[in-house]
């Protein structure tokens, strides 16, 4: 018989307050605005000696962490081709096409992405949360799912192999 398990973690606590603007179909941007995000996760793999698959606290922790270093931020990506971001530690200059954005730097954070998008930000936070607790969950997790929400029921998910 062959049994799967699962952890879900979706807690109040795991929200953050964000702004930022994405582009679609090519050249279209969209206005900077925010969302209040919720952010939940799943972690699959077997039980350990314990009988879980792994320690809700530890995993609640780091996510906390995660989702706490976006709150209250602009959000904006450093791999798209045609929004660049330059920070000078002082400001961050965001330009596209003809638009063109002063944001202090330490109100921003500068994601690894191509857009801000719900499943990239799902990303982002899957691989930081996988960095967090690869060395205490080990490799015996077989699946990491991050969810993020950012219309009371619009999620972009992120699922990642362990």
């Amino acid at each position: 018989m062959s049994e799967t398990y699962r952890v879900q973690l979706e807690k109040d606590t795991l929200v953050f307050s964000a702004a930022h603007f994405i582009t679609f179909n090519g050249n279209i941007c969209e206005s900077l605005h925010g969302h209040n995000y919720r952010v939940k996760c799943e972690v699959v793999g077997p039980l350990d000696e314990n009988g879980y698959v792994v320690d809700f606290i530890a995993l609640r922790d780091a996510l906390n962490e995660i989702v706490g270093s976006l709150d209250h931020h602009v959000v904006l990506p450093s791999e798209h081709a045609m929004i660049k971001v330059a920070d000078d530690d002082k400001e961050v200059l965001v330009t596209f096409e003809s638009k063109r954005w002063i944001f202090p730097s330490e109100d921003c954070v500068i994601l690894p992405v191509a857009n801000t998008t719900a499943e990239l930000m799902a990303r982002y936070i899957a691989a930081e949360l996988k960095t967090k607790t690869k060395s205490k969950f080990g490799e015996s997790i077989s699946k990491l799912v991050v969810a993020v929400d950012e219309n009371r029921g619009q999620w972009g998910v992120c699922e990642m192999d362990w």
